[in-house]
């Protein structure tokens, strides 16, 4: 056993252990990168002075991330800057979105997939934009929140937010007093979050993000203009879907009608496969799987697969999705991909607990959009910094080892 203060010795020679817990990383550059890297969205260099402070003061150790506690942290006498930089300052909320999703493959590599989802949260008042009650993920319940729909880029090598929008429920969507009073844009209109979601895909897919595999729960996977428009764009996907989701399939004796619950009843023993999700807190998280093939025709090489996961320790415990991937991918490729969607629900938790995601207190539509890409940046940087690390730790950086797998 190894002392945490003694040298490894390998023969005669004294292993490095430096670059296993990143102690060689220059993190001060690295953050004066990110720092320039998002300028160009920021305008006046005071603005610019602003947003870095408020990433400082994300990074810190505050408790809260408010405008007071970032205000000490910088140490400004007032929350004036920290204030104005959320509100009356002139910048683009959406150019600094498109330059830390350019960071985040960046620093991730170009292997990645797209994963899509909601969160919840929780406010006291009325008067912040889009709250009201609706249900919230984060409370497992009907609460008095905003809700916004994010997605997440993720690699190999780490994960990060890339897009953010917030959720507009119907009656603040008609209500031209409070639309004013929260600075609601004109063409802000309501958009259930499947619609919001295929804005957001499309939009980061035509800024040409490398994505593998578009991947997200049921209530995206069973809106099925989300999947005609993957499918149009041959875009792989493994969306889940419920148990009791219609599906009609054309046989000798016409149109059959069925659910993914019924079908899985069906399926022979020797169709399970045992294969990992990928590694969980407690190791590989193992299932069985199984597919079905679904669809009429092969859409340019591409297939369409009802899949079914089943909990080792409960047979009962089954989850469902619809899978559009070329035809000749294996069972294993489509289990590793779908065990990827925890990813997004991990920089949620992360982003939360550290990076104050959920201290907003703007209540103006720029605000939540300013405050929420400024976390995304901080949040980017960290990924960053752990990708860097991971490579650090074998001696190559992220393309070189993406290189030599290619070659």
């Amino acid at each position: 056993m190894c002392d945490s203060m003694t040298p490894i010795l390998s023969g005669d020679h004294v292993m490095s252990v430096a670059s296993w817990p990143g102690t060689l990383i220059d993190w001060k550059s690295a953050l004066v990168e990110l720092k320039d890297h998002i300028a160009p969205s920021l305008g006046r260099s005071e603005t610019r002075f602003s947003a870095g402070a408020f990433i400082d003061g994300l990074l810190s150790d505050a408790e809260r991330k408010t405008g007071w506690m970032l205000s000490e942290e910088a140490g400004f006498e007032r929350p004036y800057r920290i204030q104005s930089l959320l509100g009356r300052s002139s910048w683009s909320a959406d150019h600094l979105r498109d330059l830390v999703r350019d960071y985040v493959v960046d620093a991730l590599g170009a292997d990645g997939v797209l994963v899509i989802d909601e969160t919840g949260f929780l406010k006291k008042g009325k008067h912040s934009v889009g709250v009201g009650r609706q249900y919230s993920g984060t409370a497992g319940r009907i609460e008095n929140s905003q809700v916004g729909v994010f997605t997440c880029y993720a690699s190999r090598f780490g994960h990060a937010l890339i897009d953010r929008q917030l959720y507009l429920p119907k009656d603040w969507a008609a209500d031209k007093v409070r639309r004013q009073k929260a600075h609601v844009p004109d063409e802000i209109v309501f958009a259930t979050k499947p619609a919001m979601a295929r804005d957001m895909i499309a939009r980061t897919l035509d800024a040409g993000l490398p994505c593998a595999w578009v991947l997200a729960d049921a209530l995206y996977g069973a809106d099925s203009k989300v999947r005609r428009l993957l499918e149009n764009r041959r875009q792989a996907y493994v969306l889940a879907t419920r148990s009791n989701h219609t599906l009609r399939f054309l046989e000798d004796d016409g149109f059959i009608t069925t659910d993914p619950a019924t079908l899985a009843e069906d399926l022979d023993a020797d169709a399970w496969s045992s294969l990992s999700a990928g590694e969980g807190a407690k190791g590989p998280r193992l299932y069985e799987w199984a597919r079905l093939p679904i669809g009429f025709t092969e859409n340019n090489g591409f297939a369409r697969w009802l899949l079914f996961r089943r909990s080792l320790s409960d047979p009962k415990a089954l989850a469902y999705y619809f899978v559009h991937a070329p035809k000749e991918t294996s069972l294993p490729d489509i289990a590793g991909a779908a065990g990827l969607r925890w990813t997004i629900e991990e920089c949620f938790l992360r982003a939360k607990d550290d990076l104050g995601l959920d201290h907003c207190e703007a209540r103006s539509w720029h605000g939540w959009h300013r405050h929420m890409s400024l976390v995304m940046a901080a949040a980017a940087f960290l990924a960053k910094l752990a990708a860097d690390q991971r490579c650090l730790a074998f001696s190559k950086p992220i393309k070189a080892i993406q290189n030599a797998e290619a070659a």
